[in-house]
């Protein structure tokens, strides 16, 4: 279904006026990062410079936006100086106390940017990434294909099959490109609107890079140049039984496709293997999920069975692959509004992706090695 268009911008921040319909074409993911009440700008006349020389302090990453080691600006700018987030070494006490000081300094004096759509992204490389990499590296180990095919500057759409009952493959693909790109950019991902209906959630994800998914705000973010992300199966893909894994669902009626033939960015698929297995549901309490407003609730063999330990993740291993971008500087923008090249671009990017799942299972040896 096509996505709002541009002139709902204003209205599309927020969530009442969100079309509820957008839950067809994006996850819940991104889930992780749900938007909260708008977020104002933290210091912007001259955080910049502060958070700078802080981060230049701390070993952070940086963004060419505001300089050789500066933070990632508002208009998604990749970085270019080449180093990774902040990881203290074992063992390397000092440092890891030298950058935790550094940051509570910071959130203290309001030395960091907030950009319009609530990203903070100095709380998200200091605090959320930290908590993220072992999980991704040494409980799930993730193995990174293609990321040669992520552009380090401008704006670019990146779209995956979705799957594992909760988000966690979102959430995994965004360490990847943040750690393992060489500009370690930011993810930034489009989530349904149940995201930000969760109080304790939609703040926490709003300031990791999460925004609604809609026409407004997702070709607000390509226009800027960021980098964004996208799952068209939804709950479909996410919450869909065990006995359809890795089988794609429907991908929507393109609305992601619209975005990227509007601004002219290209398209990057993405296919990730491992996530099906972490969750395997095998039932859905669809009387449970109506009363709680969910659009289902998990049977797995661990949850509800053993309660809080069954929400523990089987440690499957992972593939995340980025395949060619498929570009869209040839179609002029009012070629968005043409329904049969949208339907045969996303059934093309939906191919892709089915295709490169069978050819990815093939290749891993088992599900969990």
């Amino acid at each position: 279904m096509p996505w709002k268009s541009a002139a709902a911008d204003s209205a599309s921040r927020d969530p009442a006026s969100r079309d509820p319909a957008f839950l067809d074409e994006v996850s819940p993911d991104e889930v992780f990062l749900g938007p909260a009440a708008a977020s104002p700008r933290s210091s912007l006349n001259g955080a910049e410079a502060t958070l700078t020389e802080s981060r230049s302090a701390a070993g952070g990453p940086s963004d060419p936006a505001t300089g050789p080691t500066a933070a990632a600006g508002p208009d998604g700018a990749a970085r270019t100086d080449g180093a990774p987030p902040p990881t203290a070494e074992p063992g390397d006490l000092e440092t890891a106390l030298a950058g935790a000081l550094a940051f509570l300094r910071r959130r203290i004096t309001g030395d960091y940017v907030v950009d319009e759509h609530g990203f903070d992204p100095d709380l998200t490389e200091h605090v959320v990434a930290p908590l993220l990499r072992p999980i991704y590296r040494d409980y799930f180990r993730v193995e990174t294909r293609g990321l040669e095919n992520i552009p380090d500057t401008g704006g670019a759409l990146v779209v995956a099959n979705h799957s594992g009952t909760l988000p966690m493959d979102a959430l995994m693909m965004a360490v990847a490109i943040l750690d393992h790109h060489p500009a370690h950019r930011h993810l930034r991902m489009l989530a349904a609107d149940l995201v930000f209906a969760v109080p304790f959630l939609a703040p926490l994800a709003r300031k990791i890079g999460n925004t609604l998914a809609c026409q407004a705000d997702a070709e607000h973010l390509l226009n800027t140049g960021h980098l964004v992300g996208v799952w068209p199966e939804g709950f479909k893909g996410v919450g869909k039984p065990f006995s359809e894994r890795y089988k794609l669902q429907r991908f929507g009626r393109g609305g992601f496709v619209s975005a990227a033939l509007r601004t002219g960015v290209p398209i990057i698929p993405c296919t990730i293997v491992g996530a099906e297995e972490i969750y395997p549901m095998i039932g859905n309490a669809k009387s449970l999920a109506r009363l709680f407003g969910l659009p289902y609730l998990p049977v797995t063999p661990t949850f509800p069975w053993f309660g809080l330990l069954g929400l523990i993740p089987l440690p499957s291993k992972w593939i995340i692959e980025f395949g060619e971008p498929v570009p869209t500087k040839t179609y002029t923008a009012e070629a968005a509004d043409d329904p049969m090249l949208v339907f045969e671009l996303t059934d093309r990017i939906r191919e892709t992706i089915q295709h490169t799942l069978y050819s990815l299972l093939m290749q891993r040896r088992s599900v969990f090695f």
